[in-house]
């Protein structure tokens, strides 16, 4: 049965967008005529230098030094090189606007407001930046922070980038080996870092980690320490300055936007390390500011007049992903605490408080509420609202219909998909197409993105592993540490010579949506059958009594079976006619096959400190093999639950 539009553009809307903008421009400058989107993706992916050129020059990319040619030998993949010769600077891409309009508003938890005008966060960056260039800070160096996500990590990053220094972060949830196991790798010179932080109503010290770290961290020059008093910095912590006095003391001095090459460092960003030490992914200063443009204004038609705002923390990509929307001259909403804060309404006053335009969150944020009870459309105006992105797992149908049910009926759903190994997107939002249940929009544009079966055929209407086909800009310069890149091609070329292996599996829908079933490494297969975990997930949201899930699969015998772990809703129990609801609901609305052998109820169900679920730990666990870093993740001892359980040996 054909599926009806959950929402769809209006005439205006279409035309007044940037990615109709861009058409035309397409359109007028090689005399071609495009059709539909799908024409536009296929020209971006078959003409792929004429593309990154046209995007470069839209996006008004400043560089102190143009380009010789947008790339060199695209046959090689990984090995393409682009954009050679360039010099530019990312934070001088960010700064491009120096007036009064607000560039951070930064909001959080316990109520604390501040706001910086494009005007004043120049003058704080140009103050920082010269502090840390007295400080010895230059083109190369590594600087890390270990913050929440307010103003001053922005303003920390922009210097360093100024500098053509290299920055990585991690949020104050992290263990001190978790942020070890990062930092330690990259051997930082810098380091910023709170004290404090507030979560769920609670002020959390993490003095006595920040004096770990520090310890830890032979490489470190100084500490520059934000919201603390002063008498404890010195007493307790060694080689440190609190953030005022290390700007108050700094030199007055111009900034200086220190140019580098396309494809110098500009971010390292970490694999989970659920499976082993994280792994250090380099990411270039054009390639990364290329991209998020191109993601930014045309598949979610950012404007100066926008006000973005995505629920993360500094350790996760969207962070990134987020600070970039500066190049597009928007206001940037940043929020540090609980996202469940006032019984579930902080997210939702800030939009209307703050009119926010484009509101990031995560599908588990928009399951969480939905199970609540939550009918934002009759608690709040959300007038200023036109679009809503989703990341960091997949979608359901139900998210999707209870957005436009009981959020909003007028605004542009996007769930988006890619990574913190890419810092972007393979498939995400379009102002200009309508919005299906249980669909990403569309592939990116210049993303060769395909979904394979075992014998390397791209298939559209079934399931496949994830591959791109053909160099992209953002793709990682290589892995920290790695210098022969074995590691690196490892990753990502060894399944597949000459194409990017993502790890993911899902489907192209003849339409030209994407529906991801989740990570491949996690695909069940009893009786030899795939199936994505997503498929069952989406069915379990639905159930009311039950809260969150994970799906693992158990060797059993020849095969392997299906095990469902549940949480329920406080003071319920997992009673034999509660499975059989569950099982009934995933059999109506998926195959036999995808009905789990046991269901178990546990109190917790361990994920990752940026929020995603853990499915190769507990399978891992349930095998009675170790989990090699469990610093990854937020709640660890969610895993003892797993450990020896009775049930599994029947």
């Amino acid at each position: 049965m054909e599926k009806t539009a959950l929402w769809a553009p209006t005439d205006s809307q279409i035309a007044s967008s940037q990615m109709t903008a861009f058409q035309h421009s397409i359109e007028r400058n090689y005399g071609i005529t495009f059709e539909s989107y799908k024409d536009l993706h296929e020209w971006s992916i078959n003409n792929t230098a004429f593309f990154w050129q046209e995007i470069w020059d839209f996006c008004e990319i400043k560089s102190q030094k143009l380009p010789n040619d947008t790339i060199r030998e695209p046959e090689l993949f990984p090995g393409a090189q682009w954009f050679t010769g360039s010099q530019l600077n990312f934070a001088e891409n960010m700064l491009r606007n120096r007036d009064e309009q607000p560039a951070i508003i930064s909001l959080q938890e316990n109520g604390n407001r501040t706001t910086l005008s494009y005007n004043q966060l120049h003058r704080a960056v140009t103050k920082l930046a010269a502090a840390m260039r007295s400080s010895g800070i230059k083109k190369g160096d590594r600087v890390v922070g270990f913050m929440p996500n307010i103003s001053e990590t922005v303003i920390a990053m922009l210097a360093t980038t100024s500098l053509g220094a290299i920055w990585s972060s991690c949020s104050p949830d992290f263990g001190v080996a978790g942020a070890c196991d990062r930092f330690g790798q990259i051997k930082p010179r810098l380091l910023f870092a709170t004290t404090r932080y507030q979560y769920n109503g609670k002020t959390i010290d993490c003095l006595e980690k920040v004096k770990a770290i520090q310890l830890a961290l032979k490489s470190l020059d100084l500490t520059v320490v934000v919201s603390a008093e002063d008498d404890i910095c010195q007493s307790t912590l060694s080689k440190v300055v609190s953030w005022h006095d290390y700007l108050t003391n700094a030199p007055e001095s111009q900034l200086v936007f220190t140019p580098v090459d396309f494809d110098h460092p500009l971010y390292i960003m970490y694999s989970s390390g659920t499976t082993g030490a994280p792994k250090c992914i380099v990411h270039g200063t054009g390639g990364t500011l290329l991209q998020h443009l191109k993601e930014h204004k045309l598949h979610t038609n950012v404007t100066r007049q926008d006000v973005l705002f995505y629920f993360t923390t500094c350790g996760w990509m969207m962070w990134n992903w987020l600070v970039s929307g500066l190049a597009c001259g928007c206001t940037l909403v940043l929020y540090d605490g609980s996202p469940f804060a006032r019984s579930g309404h902080i997210l939702l006053d800030a939009i209307d408080e703050e009119k926010i335009t484009i509101f990031g969150t995560s599908a588990k944020f928009i399951a969480a509420i939905e199970k609540q009870g939550l009918k934002p459309r009759n608690t709040h105006k959300l007038d200023s609202l036109k679009s809503i992105l989703s990341t960091g797992s997949p979608l359901s149908e139900t998210s999707f219909e209870y957005v436009y049910r009981d959020i909003k009926e007028n605004v542009c759903l996007s769930s988006i998909s890619g990574g913190t190994d890419i810092i972007s997107c393979f498939m995400l939002g379009n102002p200009n197409l309508p919005v299906f249940s249980g669909e990403i929009q569309c592939l990116g544009l210049g993303m060769a993105t395909e979904f394979w079966d075992e014998s390397h055929q791209a298939l559209v209407g079934t399931l496949g592993e994830l591959v791109c086909v053909k160099p992209f800009p953002s793709i990682p310069i290589g892995f920290w540490n790695d210098p022969d890149n074995e590691q690196f091609f490892g990753a990502y070329f060894q399944q597949n010579q000459g194409v990017w292996t993502h790890g993911d599996y899902g489907e192209l829908t003849e339409r030209g949506g994407v529906i991801i079933q989740g990570r491949s490494d996690s695909v069940l297969n009893p009786g030899g059958v795939r199936i994505g975990t997503a498929e069952i997930y989406r069915q379990v949201e639905t159930i009311q009594e039950v809260t969150d899930a994970i799906v693992v699969s158990q060797d059993w015998g020849d095969d392997e079976r299906v095990i469902l772990f549940v949480v329920l809703q406080h003071g319920l129990n997992l009673d034999d006619e509660l499975i059989a609801h569950i099982k009934l609901v995933i059999r109506q609305n998926t195959t036999p096959r995808h009905v789990p052998e046991k269901i178990i109820a546990v109190p917790d169900i361990p994920r990752t400190i940026s929020g995603k679920i853990v499915e190769l730990a507990v399978r891992k666990i349930i095998h009675g093999q170790p989990v090699d870093n469990t610093d990854a993740l937020a709640n660890p001892e969610a895993l003892d639950f797993f450990e020896g359980l009775e049930v599994l040996r029947t």
